[in-house]
């Protein structure tokens, strides 16, 4: 197959803060929710669904298969096949390649694809107690550092010591990274304002102390003080430039896609989109902007150039 393949549908939750309003549910919920949004905006039968395919960096706890927890409790079928990808933070963007590779090959004919994460729930872990831990002091792992951000060949190393280095080695100042981030929160706050995210989100319920509320909203922007961001203390090293407003942040969330192939088009649902087959990915260890190698591969075969992309994403 030649064509590219149709997006037919997109949905995400709102963006939760840090153990803020999302903290109740857990990433398989938040992906359901997320996966129900894309199906129902599709407008077809969810039992017309192959398959699943959803990213999640820190399953430790959800249970088995977060993949199918999601597609279950979104109302797909049990027929469904369900993959979980953990590909760090490209595994809800390597889940859509794989369901595109899927089905370019003709094994599928609708597939979802995604992401969902949770990190406010993500665990602590304990190493001992598996062998029973019968005296003295015993040392308590979190998950979302052991297995989320953190360099797995030196320990000790965060994803924001190479940030870093890559503001080093391009001399990307503090206040350049600030003004960005500034920029960045109010454009955000102006989005949301105008209402240009409300498409893509689906609302999500909550249970509070009060009874149900219903989240339709990024948390981040409303708490983000543009006049604060200059004053906030490095958060890596003593005279670095990266701060908790210019770094990406500790977040709860999940979007998903739902994809077909363009023979078998269903006839309902919203205008669909095409998907660009180009991808590529950087295979050495972690190092600063290591993704510049892959953009001329990203182009895929026979490809026009990045120019002609309408949509990008590194």
């Amino acid at each position: 197959m030649t064509d590219p393949i149709v997006i037919l549908s997109y949905a995400r939750t709102p963006m939760g803060s840090f153990q803020g309003s999302l903290s109740g549910l857990s990433a398989t919920q938040l992906g359901a929710a997320a996966v129900k949004g894309a199906v129902e905006r599709a407008g077809v039968d969810p039992m017309l669904v192959d398959r699943i395919h959803m990213g999640c960096v820190l399953p430790a706890g959800l249970g088995q298969a977060p993949a199918r927890q999601a597609a279950i409790f979104a109302g797909l079928g049990e027929h469904v096949e369900a993959t979980t990808v953990n590909k760090m933070c490209g595994s809800g963007m390597q889940a859509a390649i794989m369901a595109a590779e899927a089905l370019a090959a003709g094994s599928a004919d609708m597939i979802v694809a995604g992401g969902m994460e949770s990190m406010t729930n993500a665990p602590y872990l304990s190493h001992k107690h598996r062998g029973g831990a019968r005296i003295g002091h015993d040392t308590l792992y979190d998950h979302m550092f052991l297995d989320g951000l953190e360099d797995a060949y030196e320990r000790g190393r965060l994803m924001g010591h190479f940030a870093e280095e890559a503001a080093q080695e391009y001399q990307f100042t503090r206040e350049a990274q600030d003004d960005f981030a500034i920029a960045s929160l109010e454009r955000a706050k102006a989005a949301q304002g105008s209402g240009a995210f409300d498409r893509e989100i689906v609302p999500v319920t909550v249970k509070t102390r009060k009874g149900e509320e219903r989240i339709s909203l990024d948390e981040q922007p409303a708490k983000g003080d543009p006049a604060k961001i200059p004053t906030l203390k490095p958060a890596f090293s003593k005279d670095g430039t990266i701060t908790a407003a210019n770094a990406s942040s500790i977040s709860d969330g999940a979007a998903a896609l739902g994809d077909d192939a363009p023979e078998c088009r269903r006839t309902a649902g919203p205008d669909p989109g095409r998907a660009d087959r180009g991808t590529g990915c950087p295979r050495p260890r972690p190092r600063p902007l290591h993704h510049r190698p892959r953009v001329r591969d990203a182009q895929g075969p026979g490809a026009r150039g990045l120019g002609d992309r309408r949509r990008r994403s590194l």
